[in-house]
């Protein structure tokens, strides 16, 4: 709709009944706004935004569900739609949560009519109101922002710096663990590693974070990728090898280590959000076709899951260290694990468990039916010679 008197259509979402009718009234007698919809709690405004999908919100601060997961609840599902924060409050630390999660206006409870609906009128037109009450402090919050924004920017700088460093010398040295059959012992696959330069002192984890974080961790996966796939051709021996791929890289590292066929493993980490499964399972069925195997790293620690499993159908599946960590006396981690493995075997698919250091929790994942599994009691991570075949 137009940002004009004549068309604003305004929800108001307050869990106060006497308020919310006491609004709708003002704005219901002020020409051309219409009130197409109430809430008394998160759940009932965002229902009522997706149905609506209102020019303008006015959320209350304090309501059922919380003022900051309604506004971003709205705004998820009308991203149209301008919200106006209200509260009785003038802290300011509730006026800076409701603009982060996305608000543009804060008015207090309280103002007067006509303030009310000239802030609706310039939500309307995309033009921001902060009542006299909170603005001092709001700008004072804001100047500092910009300050650490700077501050961000230069450290943002750095970090470009030695992330291109790292590209352009390949300063990036493979490392490989044993993942072995836990009845055996026998080294059946090396999961490739990365080690990074010493300085600054960052774990490898954070240097990919760090890559993400310039636009480079695809670039940074593939260099990992290329010189652990080189190492190993250098090694020469018959077991597989498990490559870390982001869904971004995956087709990528697929392409590059083609030449080892079923011995090659690409692992997914569950704690990486993937957009669209098709596009994953689209860029790796020519690879599939070929033998090349995908495991779900990290099963049971991140935010995806068991989406991961059921969308992209691994072949292995990777107990979290989480999980295996005192298996052998933990009861409640030991039962959710035993569910993985059963809706894993299930499905035809293989385990693996990871961070085993103790012969207790060997002992305990072997009892629960594992038959492969890594971890420091395994063998650390560690540059390949044919020693290692030991």
């Amino acid at each position: 709709m137009s940002a004009t008197l004549a068309s604003i259509a305004l929800l108001i979402a307050d869990d106060d009944d006497a308020v919310r009718t006491t609004l709708a009234k003002q704005f219901g007698e002020s020409a051309g706004v219409v009130v197409v919809g109430l809430g008394g709690d998160a759940w009932s405004a965002i229902r009522a935004a997706e149905e609506t999908q209102p020019d303008v919100a006015l959320v209350d601060f304090h309501m059922p569900g919380g003022g900051e997961q309604t506004v971003r609840g709205i705004l998820a599902v009308s991203p149209g739609t301008r919200v106006i924060a209200l509260s009785g409050s003038t802290d300011p630390e509730t006026t800076l949560a409701m603009l982060r999660a996305g608000a543009g206006s804060y008015l207090v409870k309280g103002s007067s009519p006509d303030d009310m609906v000239s802030a609706v009128v310039r939500a309307a037109r995309g033009e921001t109101t902060i009542a006299a009450e909170v603005a001092e402090e709001v700008l004072g919050e804001f100047a500092s922002h910009l300050e650490k924004r700077r501050m961000s920017a230069e450290e943002l700088r750095r970090q470009r710096d030695r992330i291109e460093l790292v590209l352009e010398r390949k300063l990036v040295k493979p490392v490989f663990q044993p993942i072995r059959e836990l009845e055996n012992g026998r080294i059946a696959c090396y999961e490739a590693l990365s080690r990074f330069p010493t300085e600054p002192a960052l774990s490898p984890a954070q240097w990919f974070v760090d890559a993400e974080c310039v636009d480079r961790r695809t670039d940074l996966e593939l260099l990992a990728a290329t010189l652990a796939i080189a190492a190993f051709r250098a090694y020469g021996g018959p077991e597989s090898l498990a490559i870390n791929a982001s869904p971004e890289a995956i087709a990528d590292v697929a392409q590059l280590g083609a030449w080892l066929g079923s011995r090659l493993l690409i692992e997914v980490t569950e704690h990486v959000a993937i957009e669209d499964y098709r596009v994953v399972a689209v860029a790796m069925a020519p690879f599939r076709a070929t033998g090349i195997r995908l495991a779900v790293d990290d099963a049971g620690a991140g935010f995806a899951s068991l989406r991961h499993i059921l969308e992209l159908k691994p072949d292995l599946v990777k107990l979290d260290m989480s999980l295996t960590r005192n298996i052998d006396h933990d009861p409640s981690r030991s039962a959710l694990a035993r569910g993985l493995i059963v809706f894993a075997k299930e499905l035809g698919i293989e385990i693996v468990a990871e961070g085993i250091e103790t012969a207790a929790e060997l002992a305990t994942l072997r009892d629960l039916g594992v038959g492969l599994g890594q971890g420091f009691l395994l063998g650390r991570p560690q540059p390949l010679s044919h020693s290692s075949r030991a």
